[in-house]
């Protein structure tokens, strides 16, 4: 970072109290919560759960996304701080003089307890808090995944999963028991303040889901009546309930499934599903008994935020559909494969429907089946036909064309014929992982003699936040000349099957593109400015500038540098808010223009967040929508903003000054600081001068890293020096501290050529 200062005025303590008028960055201490137990619950009940995070002083409500889910909060709890924590210690040894008084005994069993939790807490201190939830489900919720949020007087929370299931719903005891002594029998629909109890478990006729959290060094097992015959489906969520845990490796609770008969003996083990973390286990009971289901972290870790689900039961569980999609506008009949399901096709209406992707489930007994993903295109479509393993057996096509096909067996490679002209460019896309099948694609392209031209494995995708392992395979070849071509399509890893089906989009460019707004929610104090990160996913070559903007927002929102770069996928701008609190959360569209062929293509912005896996990569997870908090007591705030034209022109070796207005407020603070947040190479800051209303600094670009036609944002963010009041009951004078007061909106810059 680079950062430059000037004292603005001598220190003082009374004008301590603007400090909140001046405040325009996102809010100090964001709150944040980290885990939901249980993660959800069944329709047409009522539950209480459990919210961890930190900074959710004052938090008053709890909102979930969709339409029949309602919450309150019941109680916020901390965990005492160390300063209580050693008094409450003192007052321990007090009490173990006098042993002999019964009150004095529960007195100190109490406090020992409140210690105890309070140290355990506050080793993970993004979990330490706790929030009690009332949540209220209504008997026709959709069931699925929702996103759970909590407000606060400092704004929103990041979102969670919270889960709306038809299954009774079970939580784990939390005393531990041996295998052979299995945790607890399952007895449906018996349950006492949200815990399992004993019972007659010849009842268990229905599935059921069980709830738990995975403490470290855990092995939880379940104990439940089966018949002979049922075709039982275990299936856990964890990794769907927490996507990416920063500070944990893998980066996810890596839960396994192990069933087990009632000798004792394992029946079934699971550590994953295809690709997926989540294990799920197909079974076939062979006789009436009691059996055990176990689950654990294959790494034996634990935390609060390890929780998961696991359903039991005849449930139906699709494994595999084909075709992947269909056509727009069409109605396409869709073979289903899997466990417990009806006969017959599925018939997807795509007649109302967008180019995308859409969940596909199916009903049986009553329940809805995992979801599995169906895509809907524009382009005509075609059916691969065996046998096309060889150039001579190689099945023409006539472009542009999806095919819809299959890699049958291990060792399987489906060949297609093109016919193409010198300076064609094709692109050759397989969309197969990305649309929940194992494989693994490879492409390949050959002219008529064997040449290879091109070839690839695996192509990242930006867009498609939750798969770890891209093994989506794309081509983009411009053609050497008149002829025949060969596109050879397999699976790196040699396996194949029914289920290893593809959608392999062969086709001139269609150049695109589609935008992230990161994060999904921003707090910020009235008539302050905050950073966001805006991602340009590009498709099919497009490389031009993409023009963002809001749409239909309430007067007094502004994005600055809301221009991303031709050729570059990512560029940081600000949303600056107006001076006015807000009572509620707002939700904000982003819309992102761009000229393509001479038209002008219009994308909507889809919120995500940005999230870390395992201490290194970075995921963009989608979220519902981009909600902004603005917070604040009402005052009068004049938000800062940029005085001559943009973008800033900096020539190369040289420098530029840029002028800013700014609040009156930043001149109540000393030593003002203006620092570069996160600059690109090569460009600085310095020379910083502050007026009555603006402030003055110099940009430099350095000739050797920021080349002429370089361009993009820079965000400016602004800290001073405060002391704070005299304390009648300080031994110390107050020591001066820094203290964040602002956010420039971004400005937009490009190095031009050296001035002569």
């Amino acid at each position: 970072m680079n950062r430059i200062h000037v004292c603005a005025a001598a220190c003082g303590t009374a004008m301590l109290l603007m400090i909140p008028a001046v405040g325009g960055q996102q809010l100090p201490n964001t709150p944040r919560i980290g885990y939901v137990y249980p993660a959800g619950g069944q329709q047409g009940s009522t539950l209480q759960v459990r919210v961890g995070g930190r900074f959710l002083d004052g938090v008053a409500s709890a909102e979930i996304a969709g339409r029949g889910v309602r919450a309150r909060v019941i109680e916020h709890d901390k965990p005492l701080p160390p300063q209580q924590i050693t008094a409450l210690r003192d007052k321990v040894q007090e009490l173990q003089k006098k042993v002999n008084d019964p009150a004095a005994r529960k007195e100190l069993a109490d406090l020992r307890l409140r210690i105890g939790d309070s140290v355990r807490r506050n080793q993970s201190p993004v979990l330490s808090e706790i929030v009690t939830l009332e949540i209220a489900i209504a008997p026709d919720a959709e069931p699925g995944n929702r996103q759970l949020r909590l407000g606060t007087p400092l704004g929103q929370t990041n979102p969670l999963v919270f889960s709306v299931g038809q299954l009774p719903e079970f939580r784990e005891i939390e005393t531990k028991t041996s295998k052979a002594d299995a945790e607890l029998a399952i007895t449906l629909p018996a349950v006492a303040n949200g815990r399992l109890i004993p019972g007659d478990v010849d009842r268990l006729q229905a599935p059921l889901r069980l709830a738990g959290q995975y403490m470290p060094g855990d092995v939880d097992r379940y104990r439940f009546r089966a018949r002979k015959g049922q075709d039982l489906v275990i299936a856990a969520s964890a990794r769907d309930l927490m996507p990416y845990l920063a500070d944990a490796v893998p980066g996810w609770l890596q839960a396994t499934l192990a069933l087990f008969d009632p000798s004792g003996r394992e029946l079934a083990y699971d550590d994953d599903y295809r690709f997926e973390p989540d294990p799920v286990l197909h079974y076939r009971i062979p006789s009436d008994g009691d059996y055990v289901v176990e689950i654990k972290d294959a790494l034996f870790r634990g935390r609060e935020d390890f929780v998961y689900r696991i359903a039991i039961g005849e449930l139906p569980f699709v494994t595999s559909i084909f075709p992947l999609g269909g056509r727009a506008g069409a109605r396409t009949a869709v073979d289903v494969v899997g466990w417990n399901l009806p006969p017959g096709k599925v018939t997807m209406d795509a007649k109302d429907r967008a180019p995308g992707v859409y969940p596909l489930t199916v009903r049986g007994a009553g329940v809805v089946s995992n979801r599995v993903p169906f895509a809907v295109d524009t382009l005509p479509e075609a059916s691969e036909r065996e046998p096309n393993g060889s150039q001579k057996e190689a099945q023409p096509l006539t472009l542009p064309v999806i095919v819809n096909g299959r890699v049958d067996r291990p060792g399987d490679w489906d060949v297609f014929r093109l016919a193409g002209r010198a300076g064609d460019r094709i692109i050759a896309e397989v969309s197969a992982r990305r649309l929940a099948t194992p494989l693994d694609s490879s492409l390949e392209l050959t002219d008529a003699n064997g040449r290879r031209l091109a070839f690839n494995d695996d192509h990242d995708d930006k867009g498609a936040g939750l798969i770890t392992h891209q093994a989506d395979s794309l081509l983009t070849v411009t053609l050497p000349a008149n002829g025949t071509y060969f596109l050879r399509l397999g699976d790196a890893q040699r396996k194949g099957g029914p289920e290893y089906a593809y959608r392999l989009r062969i086709s001139p460019p269609q150049p695109g593109f589609d935008l992230r707004i990161a994060p999904s929610v921003v707090n910020v104090g009235a008539g302050g400015t905050v950073p966001v990160a805006a991602h340009v996913l590009r498709k099919d070559g497009f490389s031009g500038d993409v023009v963002l903007s809001l749409k239909d927002a309430p007067v007094g929102f502004m994005l600055s540098g809301g221009v991303v770069p031709a050729g570059q996928n990512q560029v940081r701008l600000t949303l600056t808010v107006p001076p006015r609190p807000e009572k509620e959360p707002l939700s904000l569209s982003v819309e992102g223009r761009a000229t393509i062929g001479g038209k002008t293509v219009v994308r909507r912005a889809a919120a995500a967040e940005d999230m870390m896996q395992a201490f290194a990569y970075r995921h963009l997870v989608p979220a519902d929508g981009l909600w902004v908090s603005v917070a604040g007591r009402g005052a009068t705030r004049v938000p800062s903003r940029l005085l001559g034209p943009q973008p800033v022109r900096i020539p190369a070796g040289g420098a530029a000054t840029v002028r800013v207005a700014i609040p009156p407020g930043y001149l109540t603070f000393t030593n003002v600081e203006f620092e570069l947040s996160e600059p690109p190479e090569g460009i600085t800051l310095r020379d910083l001068s502050l007026g009555e209303g603006s402030a003055t600094f110099v940009l430099q670009a350095d000739a050797a890293n920021a080349k002429p036609g370089f361009r993009g944002n820079l965000i400016v963010t602004v800290s001073g020096e405060r002391t704070p009041p005299a304390n009648a009951q300080q031994t110390a004078p107050p020591v001066r501290r820094r203290l964040p007061i602002g956010t420039l909106p971004a400005i937009a810059f490009e190095v031009t050529e050296p001035r002569r």
